[in-house]
């Protein structure tokens, strides 16, 4: 190849290069500015095939999709001074290319660092008009709301930032007063404990005292009827010997004498000293019981 030929395709190469760096292409979820020497001169460049000066133009680009940041956890005060700690983040886009590229430069860590600004004085703002139930659960979603409407108010016309949604997370003691908090609650739950035990034994007692009652006069019912029983086996039983003595007194006599005999002489070892001309002995003698 002659030196024509290779200046030709030197040529050709140096066109083409100049082509494509003229020649650039903003995604779908982006939007861009046109710096040339470092001067904004085109901003919220659509997505699309774009054209610029080579070298002297340069292209930023920002994502234009919902964003969404932590922020880091933080202590606020109620208006009863009660300390929490809130954990929150923060959903955002960029609204408008041109404002936020005046205010930020750019710089998303630094747009994120406004708005973190933001949000913290507004949280300290809002803890700070409520009490502890009313940032915990009555008001909560009021907080948030009325903080979102607020920040993305300043961020819309300062920063070109909408902020779609403020959250907080979690909301929690700080460890301190969350020890003494858990130690106070298990105080009240043993004062609660020890009332429901003294109450118990109270109770007890009043169940043991009556059923001792309840013991004591079924005993003493029991054993009246028992002796009334009794009595009344006593008195047919007398019934019933005196009938006996009535239809056969010589035999009854001699019954009678046979059981005293049979529960005197049960034991082999007994010994009694008596009289052999006593009454007792009569039978022994003589079967008739003649004396």
């Amino acid at each position: 190849m002659g030196p024509k030929g290779v200046l030709g395709l030197a040529g050709t190469l140096i066109v083409v290069l100049l082509v494509l760096s003229s020649v650039y292409i903003i995604p779908e979820t982006h939007r861009g500015v046109l710096l040339r020497f470092g001067e904004l001169v085109e901003t919220d460049i659509p997505a699309g095939l774009h054209f610029k000066v080579p070298v002297i133009d340069q292209v930023r680009e920002f994502d234009i999709r919902v964003l969404t940041m932590d922020l880091p956890s933080r202590q606020y005060l109620t208006t009863e001074k009660k300390p929490l700690d809130v954990d929150s983040y923060i959903a955002w886009k960029i609204l408008n290319v041109d404002q936020f590229y005046r205010a930020t430069g750019g710089d998303e860590f630094r747009a994120q660092s406004l708005l973190l600004s933001r949000v913290d004085n507004g949280l300290r703002d809002e803890f700070g008009i409520r009490t502890m139930h009313e940032v915990v659960s009555g008001q909560r979603d009021e907080l948030m709301h009325a903080l979102r409407d607020r920040v993305n108010e300043t961020s819309v016309q300062e920063f070109g930032i909408e902020v779609l949604d403020v959250r907080v997370k979690a909301i929690e003691l700080p460890g301190q007063v969350s020890d003494n908090v858990y130690r106070r609650m298990a105080t009240e739950r043993e004062k609660l404990a020890q009332e429901f035990r003294s109450r118990g034994r109270e109770l007890a007692e009043g169940i043991r005292a009556d059923a001792d009652r309840q013991r004591t006069v079924v005993l003493a019912e029991a054993f009246a009827e028992s002796e009334e029983t009794r009595g009344e086996g006593d008195r047919e039983a007398a019934n019933i010997y005196a009938d006996a003595y009535g239809s056969d007194a010589e035999f009854y006599s001699f019954y009678r004498s046979l059981q005293a005999y049979q529960k005197t002489f049960s034991g082999k070892g007994d010994i009694m000293v008596i009289d052999s001309d006593s009454d007792f002995m009569k039978f022994l003698k003589d079967p008739m019981g003649a004396q």
